[in-house]
């Protein structure tokens, strides 16, 4: 092989050898930056994993101080009582403003059907053709629930009848039996200024509370015999509301029991009572 020739092959020869260790410089380098991006990528991921595991809730307390804050959310929540309504013969001949009674009835007359409602009291005396003066709204507490915890409902209650029927609210009055009366004095101790005149019947209430009703007239009623809910749960709310200076009355029939009631209701004097009171 001519000398200038062979110089060239050694020269071709040493250029692939320097393209091959760059190639193989490349490999290793792509490799190599391959699994540091893996491994960083791993590690990016774990702290990630770890960061989500163990971020703490945020608050607004220091740690190791009391501090004052203010819980408020806004919540909305549907009410609902179905009742019975009355209206005077005579009701929307003219624009006459009536007066209201609100009869809240025992615990055996709760539930879903309205019925049960004119079992007793005023509205059995409706359904058996009495008239009234007087517009009468008879709601229904849902089973297992207590008067005393359905203020909201019966204050709600009230304004629709109000918004909806002419009445003179100068003259709304309230009355229950048992359950009811209960009922009675809790809704008229909660809202005193809605009633000109409050008969609970067989009821009960807290005394220490019942000052409130001073300037409304009260006319309570109980059985001597009651072992549903002893007399002295009248005697108790009428002594503090004498105490007071109230405007209060107790009548207790001798040998009734429970059923103090049928002969209240039937008494139609009792109705021209709650009729003469107005709020002043």
């Amino acid at each position: 092989m001519p000398l200038d020739e062979s110089h060239t092959v050694n020269a071709e020869i040493q250029r692939i050898q320097k393209v091959k260790a760059s190639t193989d410089v490349k490999l290793i380098y792509n490799v190599r930056t391959s699994m540091k991006t893996a491994i960083l990528t791993c590690v990016s991921v774990c702290v990630l994993i770890f960061s989500g595991c163990t971020t703490m809730k945020q608050h607004s307390v220091a740690p190791g101080k009391q501090e004052s804050l203010t819980m408020k959310k806004t919540i909305s929540k549907t009410l609902e009582l179905n009742y019975l309504a009355y209206l005077p013969d005579s009701y929307g001949e003219n624009d006459k403003k009536w007066p209201v009674m609100v009869f809240l009835h025992g615990a055996g007359e709760r539930g879903k059907d309205l019925e049960r409602v004119k079992f007793h009291g005023p509205p059995k005396l409706v359904d058996n053709g009495q008239d009234f003066p007087f517009i009468l709204i008879s709601p229904q507490c849902p089973e297992g629930e207590w008067w005393p915890e359905k203020l909201e409902e019966l204050n709600l209650l009230l304004d629709t009848v109000i918004d909806n029927y002419n009445v003179d609210s100068t003259r709304i009055y309230l009355t229950g039996l048992s359950m009811g009366g209960y009922g009675s004095w809790a809704w008229s101790i909660k809202n005193p200024e809605r009633f000109a005149a409050v008969v609970p019947i067989c009821g009960a209430g807290q005394p220490w509370q019942v000052s409130v009703l001073k300037d409304v007239p009260v006319w309570a009623f109980h059985g001597a015999k009651d072992t549903v809910v002893p007399v002295e749960g009248s005697k108790d709310m009428v002594a503090a509301l004498t105490r007071t200076g109230g405007n209060v009355k107790l009548t207790i029939y001798p040998e009734a029991t429970h059923d103090s009631w049928t002969e209240t209701y039937n008494n139609m004097p009792l109705y021209d009572w709650i009729l003469g009171n107005r709020k002043q």
